[in-house]
C-alpha cells in the first residue's frame, strides 16, 4: 500500500512538472498573431543602417585626407611604438531624442536618418574649418541583436552591415543540442517571422538579413520527465526513504 501511494505521488509530481515546463516556451503563436513566412523581398533586401535616436557613435578625424591614418612613412612613427591605439577606450557620442549629436569643436549636428557615409560627408565639411582636408570616420557602437531561448540570453553586436541570421547564430556559438532548428522566430517590431533551418531549402528561404534590435528566439527541446527528476530529486529521495520505512514497518 505504501509503495502504491509512493508511485501515485511520484506520478503527480511528474505530471505537474510537465505542465510547468510548458510555460517556459516563449513567443508561442496565437490565433491573432501567426508568424510570417520569409518572403523573397525580405530575404533579398540589403541596405545600410541609418543613424537612430539613442545610437552611440565613435568618431575619428584625421587631417591631410587621412595621412596619419594610412601612415605612408611608418619609420617616422616607430619612435612612438609604445603608444597603442585602444579603440575600446575611444569616446562615444550619443544621438539624443532630437536626433542631434554633440561633437567636439563643431558642436551639435543633426544626423538622425543618415547613413554613416552621409554623416561623414557632413562632418567633413564641419571640420574643414579646423583641419586641412579632413578625413572623417564614423562607426556604430551599439547596434545589436538579442538572442533568447536555447542559445541562452545573449546580446550580439552588429559590427558589419547586412549581417545574416546564420552569422548571428554562429556568433552565439551555434545551435545547441537541445534546440529546435525548425522553430526559430525572428521578431522585428510588429512582424514575426517563422524560420526553419533544419533543411537546405529552409536555409535558403530563411537566412534573412537581420536588423538592429531584432529578437531571435530559438525554441528549446524540453525533456520534462528527466528535468523533473533532476529538479525533484530531493523530494523523490525523501519519498523513497519513507516508502521503504513503511514497507519495513508493515512486514513486522
Amino acid at each position: 500500500m505504501a509503495v502504491r501511494n509512493f508511485y501515485s505521488v511520484l506520478v503527480l509530481l511528474l505530471a505537474s512538472s510537465c505542465a510547468s515546463y510548458r510555460y517556459n516556451i516563449m513567443f508561442k503563436s496565437t490565433d491573432n498573431v501567426q508568424p510570417e513566412v520569409v518572403s523573397k523581398e525580405v530575404l533579398s533586401v540589403e541596405k545600410n543602417y541609418v543613424i537612430q535616436k539613442n545610437d552611440l557613435l565613435a568618431l575619428e578625424v584625421h587631417s591631410n585626407k587621412g595621412e596619419r591614418l594610412i601612415d605612408p612613412v611608418p619609420e617616422l612613427s616607430r619612435t612612438n611604438a609604445n603608444v597603442q591605439d585602444d579603440k575600446e577606450n575611444d569616446p562615444s557620442y550619443l544621438v539624443d531624442l532630437n536626433g542631434i549629436v554633440r561633437f567636439p569643436m563643431v558642436g551639435e549636428v543633426q544626423l538622425e536618418g543618415l547613413t554613416l557615409r552621409q554623416a561623414e560627408d557632413i562632418l567633413k565639411k564641419e571640420y574643414t574649418q579646423f583641419f586641412k582636408e579632413p578625413y572623417v570616420l564614423l562607426r556604430y557602437l551599439n547596434k545589436r541583436v538579442v538572442m533568447l531561448g536555447a542559445t541562452g540570453g545573449q546580446v550580439i553586436p552588429l559590427t558589419n552591415e547586412n549581417t545574416k541570421l546564420v552569422e548571428v547564430l554562429a556568433l552565439a556559438k551555434g545551435l545547441p543540442n537541445d534546440s529546435k532548428a525548425h522553430t526559430i522566430r525572428l521578431i522585428r517590431g510588429e512582424r514575426v517571422f517563422q524560420i526553419d533551418l533544419s533543411t537546405i531549402e529552409g536555409f535558403r528561404q530563411g537566412n534573412i538579413i537581420v536588423e538592429p534590435n531584432d529578437v531571435v528566439y530559438v525554441e528549446p527541446i524540453r525533456r520534462p520527465y528527466s528535468e523533473a527528476l533532476r529538479d525533484y530529486a530531493g523530494a523523490v529521495s525523501i519519498l523513497v526513504s519513507l516508502a521503504t520505512l513503511l514497507a519495513v514497518i508493515n512486514t513486522l
